[in-house]
């Protein structure tokens, strides 16, 4: 996929003239970008943004390296998820890929596609597993396409500002399901911080030793599988001793039982993507605040 787009390109998606982009370049319409030669150059995530919020569609997607149907239309999200379970089961990655672009087009905050589309499609399929009508493979090949689509999503949201508050997380060791803290990095990036999943399977000490190294104002943890229960609350709570009176601690995942949620101290508890969300644009406000005093 092209990061940098020419006005011809635009133009071409569009299905307008050249001379209109490079008249809504100047006027800062389209943020811009210029080579050495004094050339526009367009960032995917900054046309996505317009296209959002203005009048116009992508006429002809395939222009931008997008799929060739995709475009602001109302998908529905209970079709969108019962689609997308489909796609998913069949491997079809091109399909999933063009649910979740028009989703995001039509201006559905990625919170509601996490929660209500690819969380709800894997619910649907883990259902399906459980009464023979699926297979394992199905849901790794699965997980792994989607992966893949929210590294997408996440390229069309513009790079976060320099003093965005940073945001680490991930899940812990024992724990291989990447998918929930890869939502959780793309929630936060669209609510403006500077959020880096470290991934899946971590010790508590190399997360101790990330939180040091990168001084975030968040921390999460994505709980999908527990191993050892009183191993994890022992390596949790000496985290959370060290770090948690300088950093929101936000913890979350189905693996997180109301009874291990008693024996542990954090900051928020989120059972969806829309409830991180708006906790984040809350801290978001709060350390805006305070970096003006």
């Amino acid at each position: 996929m092209r990061n940098l787009l020419t006005p011809k390109q635009v133009a071409r998606s569009l299905d307008v003239s050249e001379s209109s982009i490079k008249r809504w370049c100047d006027k800062g319409d389209i943020p811009t970008q210029y080579t050495a030669g004094g050339h526009r150059r367009i960032t995917l995530a900054d046309l996505m943004k317009f296209v959002q919020e203005s009048k116009h569609i992508l006429v002809r997607p395939e222009a931008l390296g997008l799929p060739p149907t995709s475009g602001q239309t109302a998908r529905v999200i209970d079709r969108a998820r019962d689609q997308l379970t489909a796609a998913l089961l069949d491997g079809n990655e091109a399909v999933c890929r063009q649910i979740a672009v028009d989703l995001f087009l039509a201006e559905h905050s990625l919170s509601v596609i996490c929660d209500d589309v690819l969380a709800a499609a894997f619910r649907h399929i883990g259902e399906r597993w459980s009464c023979g009508e699926a297979e394992v493979y199905q849901e790794r090949r699965g997980c792994e396409m989607t992966l893949h689509l929210l590294h997408d999503l996440r390229s069309y949201l513009p790079a976060p500002a320099d003093d965005a508050p940073v945001a680490i997380g991930g899940a812990a060791a024992g724990d291989q399901y990447s998918l929930g803290t890869a939502m959780v990095e793309l929630v936060l990036r669209d609510a403006r911080w500077n959020a880096v999943s470290l991934g899946d399977n971590l010790p508590f000490e190399t997360l101790a030793a990330a939180i040091r190294d990168r001084r975030p104002k968040l921390f999460w943890l994505s709980c999908s599988y527990i191993k050892d229960e009183t191993e994890f609350l022992a390596g949790y709570n000496r985290l959370y001793d060290e770090f948690g009176m300088e950093v929101a601690f936000v913890v979350g995942g189905f693996e997180l039982t109301e009874s291990i949620r008693q024996r542990m101290k954090y900051s928020a508890y989120c059972d969806t993507m829309q409830h991180l969300d708006g906790f984040a644009q809350t801290l978001y406000t709060a350390a805006e605040k305070e970096s003006r005093k």
